[in-house]
């Protein structure tokens, strides 16, 4: 059977969050089978922020959760770590306003709690199963799901550069690995939007050591991509993180075009407006 995981013990992450600038600090500790993924503030009252499309307070750049007036920024890639590691449980306290960016990437993650090791538990993983499709669509871009025996997702990104004019990748967990090839696929971001961003409050903490900055002759950082189609690969990232919010794994079949993170969260709650869309099942 199919167990649930939780984290071996307490692991920290200290470091810089990518949109405040502020130095912050998370530590991951392991919970109870059943508890699922919670966050606390703890710097600010400890009230739980259990995951759930409700609680998500903001898309802008990033995914945000929050609780009368309790924030946590950028959350997406430390809970596509979760979810690319199999973690169903954890106790997640943070120390300040967002999750650190580290290097842009969910690969400093995933090598700290494979260091400290995982733990199975005495119950049987839960998956949101998809049982019929939904869509949501702004423009020409959209997100959907639709019912498959396993979980899988197709991504298209298309920009008005030629170095990303168009880029699509297929990830399944059933034969490929997360930590290899989806985890170290770091964010990005185009240097002619870096000036609007910071006016809006955004990309405080950003630069080459945790953001892959394309300019106009293409990559600016001087180690260049670590995969030729990192960008498309980051999006994978960011949305395993950001379908995580729903509390638990889906079974199903994901497909983005120029999809992000409030398409990604109006998926979710297209997904779970209607009970016909969905069922709860357990691991056998």
């Amino acid at each position: 059977m199919n167990m649930q995981k939780t984290v071996h013990e307490a692991i920290e992450f200290e470091g810089i969050g990518l949109h405040t600038g502020v130095n912050t600090r998370i530590r991951v500790n392991p919970a109870a089978a059943d508890k699922g993924i919670v966050f606390t503030r703890a710097d600010n009252g400890r009230q739980e922020i259990p995951l759930s499309p409700e609680r998500v307070v903001s898309t802008q750049n990033n995914s945000a959760l929050g609780v009368n007036g309790n924030k946590i920024l950028t959350v997406e890639h430390l809970l596509s770590s979760l979810y690319g590691l199999g973690i169903d449980n954890a106790f997640i306290e943070v120390y300040g306003p967002e999750i650190p960016i580290l290097d842009g990437s969910a690969k400093p993650f995933v090598r700290e709690i494979l260091n400290a090791g995982l733990e199975d538990q005495d119950q049987p993983k839960k998956y949101i199963q998809v049982m019929r499709p939904v869509r949501v669509e702004d423009g020409d871009r959209y997100a959907q799901l639709d019912p498959g025996p396993e979980f899988r997702v197709e991504f298209v990104i298309s920009y008005d550069h030629p170095l990303l004019s168009y880029q699509r990748r297929e990830f399944r967990f059933a034969d490929q690995d997360f930590a290899r090839e989806i985890s170290p696929a770091r964010t990005f971001g185009f240097y002619n939007e870096v000036e609007q961003l910071r006016k809006m409050g955004l990309a405080k903490g950003g630069g080459l050591e945790n953001v892959v900055v394309i300019g106009e002759d293409g990559v600016m950082n001087p180690e260049g991509m670590r995969f030729k189609d990192e960008p498309v690969r980051h999006k994978i990232l960011d949305c395993l993180g950001d379908l995580m919010i729903v509390g638990t794994r889906i079974v199903g079949e994901y497909r983005g075009y120029k999809s992000g993170h409030k398409l990604n969260h109006d998926l979710l709650v297209a997904l779970m407006s209607d009970k016909e869309n969905y069922q709860i099942v357990e691991a056998v």
